[in-house]
């Protein structure tokens, strides 16, 4: 060692200079010095020893390193395709670079443009040999301001009067406007001192009348408004109908060409999503529903919408002018906190790498943002303009695969104790995670006819990738928007052991699973019906080559 060389050195130049008394005096200091070196080193480890064992298990996990990971990120993406990114090449890079499902914007474009693009979808996935799923974004009753002679220039304290028959709006005098907007119905449930928000919350006014026919406000700030742009009323319980003409359109238009999730907006309840339902189950379709939380009701009514719908999307645009912004990070938190208790699929949305749509790099506030979704327990994070209009979407999709992996590298994998059991498949889910954990397997083969299972297995987080059969590519297409799944294998229904042999041979061929590695294995008996999930089991190389050879 450098230390002990340079000791030995001291000691030979002070016997040379001072004669053999001063020779033995140094000699003896070395091996003091050296004796109680070596005693403070054994106590400082005894002592990081002792530190460590008394942190819990679940919590060193988050600082090991996770040498078993070879998925290359456990939470999911979402990519909205727009004129930058509508292309069958830049779809297929896009895939590539770790796109797990598509969302196609029906507020934009006919259905024309969409189906090709739909079709572009499935040609890369075929191409890259990658599955993916694509969500249906309906448009709702998106309100507006109608049509304007010019823009407002409002300043502070100005008055517009909105009436309920369409007219082109204009400015009465020098503080005064009139004009109408496209939902007039609402006027009618509007209260003194309520407010409204114009331009998607850049123009804040307050109801100082209302009237028959109209409704008049006072403009609260300075601003420019132009036809046609949003407007929200964030203490009035609407009371509309969320799924206009054109979305129940749009809605056949997804049944019939098969789209995996559907997305509704400006849900105000339950019953808004039952009626959604209402309209697939009449054409028999299990397209799999997605509640958009942006009001400040749908909040308020969050348990029963989660109860009636497949996932959640927590879209931050308009909830945060809808709800104080400040208030917008705790919801995002109990939004994912309680769709992980439910075992659904939770989505966050907008403004996620904004400054990408015309930019190459990301602001460290948008990294944090998309880590801090990540450690939240978000099953996947979404680009809206970024991957649409944006300058380099393929870019603005690996700089969230970069994030994400960041994040996850202190992941607080394996939350057993956290959600309550509600049911035997909960029990089972909840012990193969922990089993997986304590075996150090390589990973979790759940065989899945709904995929309603494996979406519970997944709220636990483990360690391990969750390798999902089915019988159905539609099954596992619903699956590609849930955390840690991979819909690795599709096998025909059969008995349990004939299944095991088709994965087993599936698995090994392709690399995708390992004689050298151990499994666990969940199941239901029998085979095939929904929500019967009843079994587990280590499978190792004897169980492997068993199952391989029948």
């Amino acid at each position: 060692m450098p230390r002990v060389r340079s000791m030995v050195s001291s000691v030979l130049w002070m016997g040379r200079s001072q004669g053999i008394y001063s020779f033995l005096n140094a000699f003896k200091l070395f091996f003091i010095t050296l004796f109680y070196s070596l005693l403070f080193k054994k106590l400082l480890i005894l002592v990081i020893n002792k530190f460590n064992d008394t942190i819990p298990k679940d919590n060193k996990n988050l600082y090991k390193e996770d040498k078993i990971n070879n998925m290359k990120k456990r939470t999911k993406i979402l990519a909205t395709i727009g004129p930058s990114s509508d292309s069958l090449e830049v779809i297929e890079k896009l895939i590539r670079a770790g796109v797990n499902v598509f969302r196609l914007n029906f507020s934009h474009g006919s259905h024309d443009s969409h189906l090709k693009v739909l079709n572009h979808i499935r040609q890369a996935e075929k191409n890259s040999g990658l599955l993916v799923g694509v969500l249906q974004d309906i448009s709702g009753p998106k309100i507006r301001v109608g049509k304007l002679e010019e823009p407002f220039h409002l300043k502070k304290d100005d008055t517009i009067e909105f009436v309920q028959d369409e007219i082109l709006g204009k400015q009465l005098d020098k503080n005064s406007y009139i004009s109408c907007i496209n939902q007039p119905t609402i006027l009618k449930q509007l209260k003194k001192d309520e407010h409204i928000y114009l331009y998607d919350g850049m123009i804040r006014t307050t109801v100082i009348s209302v009237n028959d026919g109209s409704v008049k406000v006072r403009v609260e700030n300075d601003g420019v408004l132009s036809s046609k742009k949003g407007v929200n009323f964030p203490n009035t319980r609407l009371g509309i109908d969320v799924l206009t003409t054109k979305d129940r359109t749009d809605m056949l238009w997804g049944i019939e060409n098969g789209v995996d999730f559907m997305a509704i907006s400006f849900v105000q309840d339950a019953n808004d999503m039952i009626e959604a339902r209402n309209i697939l189950n009449a054409h028999n379709n299990k397209t799999q529903l997605f509640a958009k939380i942006e009001k400040f009701d749908a909040v308020e009514n969050i348990d029963a919408i989660l109860a009636v719908s497949d996932g959640i999307m927590v879209a931050r645009g308009d909830l945060g002018i809808e709800v104080p912004y400040h208030e917008v990070p705790a919801l995002q938190k109990m939004l994912i906190s309680k769709a992980n208790e439910a075992s659904k699929p939770v989505i966050t949305a907008t403004q996620m790498l904004l400054s990408m749509t015309t930019k190459e790099s990301a602001t460290r506030a948008e990294i944090s943002d998309i880590a801090n979704a990540v450690l939240d327990g978000t099953d996947a994070v979404m680009l809206s303009e970024e991957s649409a209009v944006g300058i380099n979407p393929i870019l603005a999709v690996e700089t969230m695969v970069k994030t994400i992996q960041g994040a996850e590298k202190i992941y607080p994998f394996n939350k057993h104790n956290i959600f309550t059991i509600s049911d035997a498949t909960d029990s089972i889910n909840s012990s193969a995670v922990k089993l997986c954990e304590d075996t150090d397997a390589w990973g979790i083969l759940a065989l899945t006819a709904s995929g309603s299972s494996v979406k519970k297995l997944a709220r636990y987080r483990p360690r391990r990738d969750i390798y999902a059969v089915t019988h159905s590519d539609k099954v596992a297409r619903f699956l590609t928007i849930c955390w840690g799944v991979v819909p690795a294998f599709m096998v025909q229904k059969n008995s349990l052991g004939q299944m095991m042999s088709e994965v087993m041979n599936q698995g090994l061929e392709r690399n995708v699973l390992k004689l050298d590695k151990s499994y666990i294995l969940t199941a239901g008996d029998p085979v095939g019906v929904a929500g019967s999930t009843n079994m587990i089991r280590i499978l190792r190389e004897r169980e492997m080559l068993f199952f391989k050879s029948l």
